[in-house]
Formats: structure tokens, sequence, C-alpha cells
């Protein structure tokens, strides 16, 4: 056994040294042994590049086809996506319009109260006219808006006429009974008017 092979007979090449140039190449083909080549017809040929054509089509056709799938599944997550975020900001939305609308009596009550506190102690009324401008401020912040009453022209889609002065001309709110809001466009609750012409 030489230094360069192991127990097992495995040649470690880098302590096996130099190769023998006497030594036979495996590798190399006997230069007695003749290759033999096949010379094919052109018939054969044909035969060969039209199935090769035939394969190349049917490749392009399923890539076209996967190609389309994948445009197709992501065209529907994109949809997905969206219906997605619309029913999450749908949700959210009416969640804030039911809170909104329980909070409008709340801010009914301050109106009253502050409405009562004119005699009052200064302090209290600059305490409670706080608490409702922050309330309001908040609401605000969210979207709700209050509906523009007096002197304003009665319009039934955002006033509800409890009263009404007789007169002549177009129909004009002269008193505010309860205040309207709207959120973010939508008429969360009428204004409660008297009408005056």
């Amino acid at each position: 056994m030489s230094r360069a092979e192991d127990e097992s007979g495995v040649v470690d090449p880098a302590q096996a040294g130099p190769p023998d140039e006497d030594a036979p190449d495996d590798d190399a083909p006997d230069e007695d042994v003749p290759i033999e080549v096949e010379v094919l017809d052109d018939e054969t040929v044909e035969e060969a590049e039209a199935v090769v054509e035939a394969d190349l089509a049917e490749l392009a056709r399923e890539r076209d086809d996967f190609r389309e799938l994948a445009q197709r599944v992501q065209a529907d997550f994109e949809n997905y996506r969206k219906r997605v975020i619309r029913e999450q900001t749908a949700v959210v939305e009416r969640a804030t319009e039911g809170l909104v609308t329980e909070l409008l009596s709340v801010l009914d009550s301050f109106e009253l109260a502050l409405g009562t506190l004119a005699e009052s102690d200064e302090s209290v009324r600059k305490g409670v006219e706080l608490v409702y401008s922050g309330l309001l401020g908040a609401l605000e912040r969210v979207g709700l808006e209050r509906i523009p009453t007096e002197g304003a022209p009665f319009d039934p889609t955002v006033h509800e006429a409890v009263l009404q002065e007789d007169g002549d001309g177009d129909p004009v709110v002269v008193e505010t009974m309860r205040s309207g809001f709207r959120l973010k466009g939508k008429v969360l609750r009428p204004a409660m008017v008297k009408v005056g012409h």
C-alpha cells in the first residue's frame, strides 16, 4: 500500500502526487475502436423536428394556461382583499354610528344642563362647558357635524317640523327644539324645528 492509499484502498488525491504518464488512461477512447455515427435521412429529421415543435407548442400552451391561472388567482385575491377591507370598514362605521347615536342623548343632556346653569356657580358652569366641548370635539373628530337650523330654509331631509307659524313665502327654520346631526354626511338624527314663513 502506497502512502496515498488508506486502508480501504482509496487514493487521496492530495497525497497521490503527479500522475504517471505511462499509466493507461481509462477514460480515453481506444484509437483502434471505430465510432459509428448513424446518418438520419431527411424524413426522420423532419419527424423529429415536428415532434419537438409539437412539444414546444404544448409547453407554450401549458405555460400560457398557468400564467392565466396565476393572473386569475392574483385578481381573485386582490378582490378578496378589497372586499374584506370594505366589510371591515363597514363594520367599524356601523359600530361608530351606533355609539355616536347613543351619545347624542348625552349631548342633549349637556345642552339642557348648560341652559339651567345660567344662574349657578361660575366654576360649575365652566366645568360642564369643558366636558361638553371635549365630548363634542371627540365626536366631531370621528365625523359628527351639527345640522344648520336657525334661519336656514326648511329641508325635510334634515329637519323635522314639530311646530309651524302661518305666513306667506318659503318655509324657514325659526327655532330649534332639538339639534340634528350628521355622521360623515349621513343624517343620524334630523333637527326638530319650528318652521315659519
